[in-house]
């Protein structure tokens, strides 16, 4: 396969390790190597498994198969095939874990001997995680993969996938800058790392000397990674245990080492590669939008002027390869890029609002009990947290206590009516608890670090920049939204979970 760019032909003959391979982000980067650059030396992938056998199934079933990788299958044919058996490496581990849990003390050698490049993907991004899986992923994990880093021998480049969201809502512009060891968001309290890791193994060990059952511990630690997050400034555990995992980046990087951090905002479906639209999963900003066109949200908190700062999954992978090359050559340099659109191109709450209002009209929704198409009318959106606790109250729960005792007296005639507001109720308020310091928000990213690397590659002839676009102002929203990702959300996503 001919390179196209000198982006691409520094790839070529590298030994790479990815983590994180697994998720949506992952594999979109792995499928962007394999299509641009077949020449590169080695491709070492981490995959939580227990063992070989069941890392070489999970490669195959949940990475490979997968329909992103389409468009490199019909176009390589049985070549795809070899390069993937002669190059690609499943490897067993767990990035949670020291020597990031690989056992096999060979490949382990083998890997200090050969990498050249690592890049960070793994996370659980879910907001209310357990607290102690959270931490051992997002946290220690982070510390894990730069201390693994650390031992190879010819690795130059430590790019780290974080989340622009680590930072302080609250300001109207937050900058590319670092977090130290700490550092909180409250500015009140002190973080200090070590006594995170003690109180989730003393809330573990109190919970276990008292038999509680696993149900019970898993509530009491996602409870408690929100507590503890929301002490220090953090609105979930998702953001708090990235921060942690920036923190620990900084105060231990290697000054021989190109340290990346990559902070996208919300990641939504693919603009152009390797196809437009697909996706994996209901980001953020979908679940709402996807209960919306179901009817099972008519109102919601937020404000037409809030920013939704949203960025398609591929120009995420673009701007980490682009960042890539950049850092090639400047060792010991850590520099933190924001990949998100508010610096330039806007995108409020209600625009978002009236693109799905207009797609979901026009490509409804069917009532799985009569199967008639579900009216859509404009939702309501209520700019503070006062006035959408009233509006609930009285325009759902009220209703509900009404239906209750009209229940009561008529035999449960109307029983299906009340389950059906009881069911919203629950939706929205859900939804609101989990995204509520999202949905009022309008903090601008700057992403002066991101455009500085854009000029770069757009000034230097050593990048072919159409290959690896990643520049928010290409994007026409209400293109991308109407023809491009709701589409895509519906076929990759909804469809399948019916």
């Amino acid at each position: 396969m001919e390179s196209s760019s000198k982006t691409v032909d520094f790839l070529q003959g590298k030994t790479i390790l990815v983590t994180g391979v697994t998720g949506f982000l992952g594999k979109l980067f792995i499928e962007k190597i394999l299509r641009v650059q077949c020449n590169i030396k080695k491709l070492y992938l981490l995959i939580r498994a227990d063992d070989s056998i069941t890392c070489s199934k999970r490669l195959h079933h949940e990475v490979l198969g997968k329909d992103v990788f389409n468009t490199l299958r019909d176009k390589m044919g049985k070549t795809l095939n070899s390069i993937i058996a002669e190059k690609v490496v499943a490897v067993s581990g767990d990035i949670s874990s020291e020597n990031l849990g690989i056992e096999d003390y060979e490949l382990r050698e083998e890997m200090w001997k050969e990498i050249e490049i690592i890049v960070n993907v793994a996370a659980t991004t879910n907001f209310d995680e357990r607290y102690d899986i959270s931490f051992g992923i997002n946290t220690l994990g982070a510390l894990n993969i730069l201390n693994f880093a650390k031992k190879c021998l010819h690795t130059k480049i430590l790019l780290h996938v974080s989340t622009a969201f680590v930072g302080d809502l609250r300001e109207e512009i937050l900058m590319e800058k670092p977090f130290y060891m700490g550092q909180t968001l409250s500015k009140t309290n002190k973080l200090d790392i070590d006594m995170e890791k003690k109180v989730i193994e003393n809330k573990l060990n109190d919970l276990r000397q008292q038999r509680t059952s696993e149900e019970e511990i898993k509530k009491a630690m996602k409870d408690l990674g929100i507590e503890r997050g929301r002490l220090y400034g953090w609105s979930n555990t998702y953001v708090f245990t990235k921060a942690m995992g920036e923190m620990l980046l900084d105060q231990f990087k290697d000054e021989n080492m190109s340290l990346v951090i990559i902070r996208p905002t919300m990641i939504l479906s693919t603009y152009k590669e390797p196809f437009p639209g697909w996706i994996e999963g209901l980001k953020t900003m979908d679940s709402v939008l996807v209960s919306y066109g179901k009817g099972r949200i008519t109102c919601f908190l937020g404000s037409d002027d809030s920013i939704s700062d949203v960025i398609p999954a591929d120009m995420v992978v673009n701007a980490m390869m682009v960042a890539m090359k950049a850092h090639e050559t400047e060792l010991s340099k850590s520099t933190i890029y924001h990949v998100g659109s508010s610096s330039r191109n806007i995108l409020k709450l209600g625009t978002c609002h009236d693109y799905a209002y207009r797609y979901f009209s026009q490509n409804p929704f069917k009532d799985k009990k009569s199967g008639k198409s579900i009216k859509l009318k404009k939702a309501i959106l209520l700019s503070t947290t006062t006035d959408f606790s009233n509006y609930i109250s009285a325009h759902y729960k009220l209703p509900l206590k009404a239906l209750r005792l009209v229940n009561a007296i008529f035999c449960q005639k109307f029983k299906d009516a009340y389950k059906d507001l009881d069911f919203k109720i629950k939706v929205i308020m859900q939804l609101v608890e989990l995204y509520k310091p999202f949905l009022l928000v309008k903090t601008i990213f700057d992403d002066t670090n991101t455009e500085n690397l854009r000029m770069m590659a757009k000034e230097s002839n050593s990048m072919n920049m159409e290959d690896f676009k990643f520049d928010p102002t290409d994007i026409d929203w209400e293109d991308y939204f109407i023809n491009i990702h709701f589409p895509g959300l519906m076929k990759h996503v909804v469809s399948k979970k019916r």
